[in-house]
């Protein structure tokens, strides 16, 4: 018998004026060039070079479990649990990992708090930090130093200094119940999906400001992942039953919605192999998106019940899926589109998850 889905699913590197000009071409240049390499990678070998890039991969994935108050942490290698769950704050929803850091931020929707986890020993470190009411979606910018914790109860995003473990500045307001949020670390932009009033707000993490109007999506929008690369940001509509794409260079919607299954929560990109993948909650089923043409692909891949987020590790070829309603994560290979091995048991209503590897010192 399925279940519901929890009740909320979850400084500047050139700082002189003077090189501002730099900035943006360097920007530019860096879009162009990943663009390239990933183009050419996944033209030519794109398992070969996960093979010789091993180094790079993942191997962790954190899952919040919702219903019991903790993160699981499973070892991507072998696909098994790692260690006792983590006990965090009362109805963890989003989950965000740092992996320069070693530090994972988890959105505690029932405390009002996020909790900070040392991926290296797997323990809570410091006291939870009070961010809005009810948070969700959670996203770290690597680069910057800062976590942004949408506050579906407030109608804000907290911003976090990930260094010293403290918020920044005032509560950024955005539109209504806001839900997912995702960071576009090479333009300095975070996208927050606004699930009560239809629309994706716009901050520049340089100014910790709103920039131009809301832009209108479908209904209930709530996941929400960034294809740098190709400058695309994927929206899910849960009450649209579809996907919106927003071009990230002009933040202005391009082309149809893209209709997926019944009640999409989350959305991840692999884009080395040019997909989108979308769960699909009421449909128990993941739904392909060709990110090149924007077109639904495939048949859904069947999962378990209630599959709320979804991580995908384009080196490894894995998409690891949340099954709030069987309280397990299933794992899509990305090279068949095929689930590989049995439901790995989590704890109850597991909603957010994210990939990270636990800090720890390089190998000479």
């Amino acid at each position: 018998m399925s279940r519901t889905l929890p009740e909320l699913l979850p400084g500047d590197v050139f700082a002189s004026p003077r090189r501002s000009a730099w900035r943006q071409w360097l920007d530019r240049s860096s879009v162009i060039l990943a663009a390239f390499s990933i183009a050419l990678l996944s033209a030519t070998a794109s398992d070969a070079f996960a093979a010789r890039h091993k180094d790079l991969r993942s191997d962790r994935l954190y899952v919040a479990n919702g219903g019991s108050g903790t993160v699981s942490v499973i070892d991507t290698r072998t696909n098994a649990v790692v260690g006792a769950p983590i006990h965090v704050g009362k109805r963890p929803a989003g989950v965000a990992v740092d992996s320069v850091r070693g530090r994972a931020y988890v959105a505690n929707s029932g405390s009002d708090t996020v909790s900070v986890i040392n991926t290296k020993t797997r323990t809570v470190v410091g006291s939870p930090i009070r961010v809005g009411k009810n948070p969700s979606g959670v996203a770290v910018d690597r680069v910057r130093g800062r976590a942004y914790v949408a506050n579906s109860g407030s109608d804000t995003v907290s911003v976090i200094n990930t260094k010293t473990r403290t918020v920044v500045g005032s509560p950024i307001h955005v539109g209504k119940n806001p839900s997912g949020v995702a960071v576009d670390r090479v333009r300095g932009r975070a996208y927050v999906t606004n699930s009560g009033s239809d629309t994706v707000s716009v901050i520049n993490t340089k100014t910790k400001t709103v920039v131009g109007s809301p832009i209108h999506v479908g209904k209930n929008p709530s996941g929400v992942a960034i294809d740098g690369v190709r400058g695309r940001a994927y929206v899910v509509n849960a009450h649209s039953y579809a996907v919106s794409v927003i071009d990230i260079n002009t933040n202005k919607v391009v082309g149809a919605s893209i209709h997926v299954g019944k009640g999409p929560a989350g959305v991840a990109i692999d884009s080395l192999r040019g997909r989108a993948y979308v769960t699909n909650s009421d449909s128990y089923a993941v739904s392909l998106i060709n990110t090149r043409t924007n077109a639904a692909v495939g048949s859904p891949i069947p999962v378990r019940y209630g599959p709320a987020w979804v991580a995908t590790d384009a080196l490894r070829g894995r998409a690891y899926v949340a099954n709030s309603g069987s309280d397990s994560v299933s794992v899509i290979d990305t090279s068949t589109n095929a689930v590989v091995g049995s439901p790995i048991p989590v704890g109850n209503a597991p909603a957010g998850v994210a990939l990270g590897r636990p800090l720890r010192p390089a190998k000479h």
